[in-house]
């Protein structure tokens, strides 16, 4: 039989899967609107999560600390205009955020319930959408919310000065997930959207992935 940690993880995978691939194939997408044809070429521009999973982001990471993400889509970014930029980049969090609330508006108007399963998956679906949008619009790179602050930058200084920031931004956001970032900053944040959404916590709530299955 499997553990409590082992089935929670089996549940949640095909959910966190699909929201990646929401996410990264939104940013390819708005990419190839603005004459980006890199993801395309390349296979990238799909909604088939096989093509985004990232042995790290994806697998190894969720395991460590119950988050992680997908292969970035491959965008030719010298390209596009900084306003391009900006939009490429915010399309990831804006589809995840798109997807939550739609999801929330059907889990009101089909009136689901938290305690049965099609009503816990749905709102399991909201849960990790917005946690991904949100975690993506943290300013650290390679996250999205960098790209979009590294778009708005006007000096040359201050674009060397994210230029060398950029070069330790995985450190950097490793050491934030290390450190309780998820916690302290991610979730009660997750959880103000999820609250002005009007909607139940799942079966498997916050407080539940935080734990990830230590009570098991």
């Amino acid at each position: 039989m499997l553990s409590g940690q082992a089935s929670t993880f089996l549940f949640t995978i095909p959910i966190f899967l699909i929201s990646l691939t929401v996410h990264e194939y939104a940013h390819g997408w708005m990419a190839y609107r603005y004459g980006d044809d890199t993801a395309a070429r390349m296979g990238r521009l799909t909604l088939n999560p096989l093509a985004h999973i990232s042995l790290f982001g994806t697998i190894i990471l969720p395991l460590l600390v119950r988050f992680g993400w997908a292969k970035p889509v491959p965008v030719n970014f010298s390209i596009l205009s900084k306003r391009q930029i900006f939009m490429v980049a915010a399309a990831g969090p804006l589809a995840n955020i798109s997807l939550a609330i739609i999801l929330a508006v059907a889990f009101h108007l089909l009136h689901l319930s938290a305690t049965s399963l099609l009503g816990n998956f749905v709102l399991l679906a909201i849960l990790f959408n917005i946690l991904l949008a949100v975690f993506n619009l943290i300013p650290i790179p390679p996250l999205d919310g960098s790209r979009m602050v590294y778009a708005r930058l006007k000096s040359p200084e201050a674009i060397n000065m994210y230029r060398n920031f950029s070069r330790f931004g995985m450190f950097i956001l490793i050491g934030f997930l290390f450190l309780g970032g998820l916690q302290r900053v991610i979730l009660p944040l997750v959880a103000l959207f999820y609250s002005l959404l009007g909607l139940p916590l799942p079966a498997l709530t916050i407080e539940n992935i935080k734990a990830g299955g230590e009570n098991e």
